[in-house]
């Protein structure tokens, strides 16, 4: 792969090769033109360079879908500055680990968040604070204000291992950068697609400017998650149009009207937890999504049911289950028509993927075992060569990112995903770490011991579940509060158990198994 392939060279190339006529950002009623996106990361670029920021730096985003971030994400990889993802939905000290493990020069944030950003900011050494909407602060400098200025960008040593962050929380322990050379990415993204891998920038903008592998893409997750993210990035890549919702929460009705109203011909979700309000909402009419070619579901499982009942509504589309995760993407993929509608979903593989046992080598047919990706995979984790070399071993001279996932070798070659081995819960798309909600459970001054562990839920796919010992009274309530204090929303269980015992082995170790069965019961 050629060298010059990063993400900011690929972007120059676009912005100069693409109609500037053609819309690159739909948000509602705001739209972006190529033209103006073009010009306006140019100058963001080129104001955060002024300001210090150096090739290799970090920059991190923390704001809801938008223009904004997409502009964001366009104008740090065009300096050379390293994107890193900021969940909207951390507290005061989420916030600042993540600036601080990840050694933010810059930070770009959406108003509502001025509050938290002030409130940590002394601690961190970052260079430069953009704010996105509203007053702008006096520490801050205005988003649009440094969009419009416009800043020369002075052509950039644009290199193929040029670094993006994808912040994960993983398994266990708290979230963690998963280092990516940017040509790996790009290479992924081109993979098992119609398109082609371009053996230079000039021809990359020869296929944008023919309108190759071009597409209209409606983003429904948040683009700070890997999903969401991957998918804008890569339409942005062939001069694509990225179209996003401007509800703060996931709106249905919004997301079916509006694929319909901007004929979007792709669209990204995250199983059921999208899917199913989806299909409820065309069963009751509103909007259509029959212009879409493909759907796209990645993170979670999904229920064949309401991938059946989605076709119905697009007999054209094609239903993609995309295997993968921060540490290893193109894991496998499952495509679904109405020609085969509501089958169960077996993951396919090219040479790269291996299912894996305990002595790391490949399984025979009818056995379990982890999911091994080897090829285009992550350099690591920022700043943690123990779990490093923990989850990218190398296996017969060759290194493989193995995030933990296991599933069952069939007699095809195909594979069946059996979930995680680890008790991480994915609650609508969201990752939560059981130690973390449990640790601040047991800082209640009524509670003794806590376990917390997923229960399959329609809504949310996994809920957030607890089981607590408490030595007085104590409303379950009142643990949520508590919990809610400290901890994203995200994070707080939907049910509280308060049992005379939490289940634990002789070696102190937790039996989920009993606890979720006392939830069970």
């Amino acid at each position: 792969m050629p060298q010059e392939m990063s993400f900011g060279a690929i972007l120059d190339t676009v912005v100069a090769a693409v109609d500037p006529a053609l819309p690159a950002l739909i948000h509602g009623e705001v739209q972006r033109s190529w033209a103006d996106v073009g010009r306006r990361t140019a100058s963001l670029a080129a104001a955060m360079q002024a300001a210090g920021a150096v090739p290799g730096d970090r920059c991190a985003l923390l704001m809801r879908n938008g223009p904004a971030y997409c502009e964001g994400l366009i104008a740090c990889l065009r300096a050379r500055l390293v994107h890193v993802n900021v969940n909207y939905r951390y507290t005061g000290e989420e916030l600042w680990y993540i600036l601080d493990n990840s050694d933010a020069a810059v930070c770009i944030y959406d108003a509502e968040f001025a509050p938290l950003v002030d409130s940590i900011r002394h601690r961190l050494p970052t260079k430069l604070w953009v704010q996105v909407g509203g007053e702008t602060p006096a520490f801050a400098r205005g988003f649009d204000a440094l969009c419009d200025a416009g800043h020369a960008l002075a052509p950039q040593d644009h290199r193929g291992d040029d670094m993006l962050f994808i912040y994960t929380g993983g398994t266990t322990g708290l979230p963690k950068g998963v280092m990516w050379d940017q040509s790996a990415l790009w290479g992924l993204m081109n993979a098992g697609t119609a398109a082609t891998q371009p053996e230079s920038l000039e021809a990359h903008g020869a296929s944008v400017a023919a309108g190759e592998g071009r597409q209209r893409a409606l983003v429904l997750p948040p683009l700070m998650h890997g999903t969401g993210l991957i998918i804008a990035l890569a339409t942005l890549c062939r001069g694509g149009t990225v179209v996003t919702l401007p509800g703060a929460n996931f709106d249905p009705a919004d997301a079916t009207t509006t694929c319909a109203r901007e004929a979007c011909d792709y669209a990204v979700i995250v199983g059921d937890a999208f899917a199913r309000p989806l299909l409820k909402a065309l069963d009751a009419g509103i909007g259509s999504i029959a212009t879409l070619n493909v759907m796209i579901s990645s993170g979670t499982m999904w229920s064949p049911e309401v991938k059946a009942g989605l076709l119905r509504h697009a007999p054209n589309m094609m239903i993609v289950d995309s295997l993968g995760s921060s540490e290893g993407l193109g894991l496998g993929a499952a495509a679904q028509t109405k020609d085969n509608a509501g089958a169960p979903t077996r993951f396919m593989a090219d040479g790269n993927t291996l299912i894996i046992g305990d002595d790391m080598k490949p399984v025979p047919p009818g056995t379990m075992g982890r999911i091994a990706r080897g090829g285009l995979i992550p350099r690591g984790y920022w700043k943690d060569p123990v779990k490093t070399a923990a989850t990218f071993p190398e296996i017969d001279g060759q290194r493989y990112s193995i995030p933990g996932d296991f599933a069952c070798l069939e007699a095809d070659g195909s594979f069946t995903l059996l979930g995680r081995g680890s008790q991480c819960i994915n609650t609508a798309g969201e990752k939560v770490f059981p130690e973390e909600v449990e640790e601040v459970l047991k800082t209640h001054p009524a509670i003794d011991d806590a376990l917390v562990f997923g229960v399959a839920d329609e809504q949310w796919g996994q809920a957030v579940t607890a089981v607590v010992e408490a030595h007085e009274p104590v409303d379950p309530d009142a643990l949520r509060t508590h919990v809610r204090q400290h901890l994203a929303g995200y994070k707080v269980p939907k049910r509280v158990l308060i049992v005379p015992k939490v289940p634990r082995a002789p070696n102190g170790k937790a039996d989920y198994a009993a606890a979720k069965a006392m939830a069970a019961g």
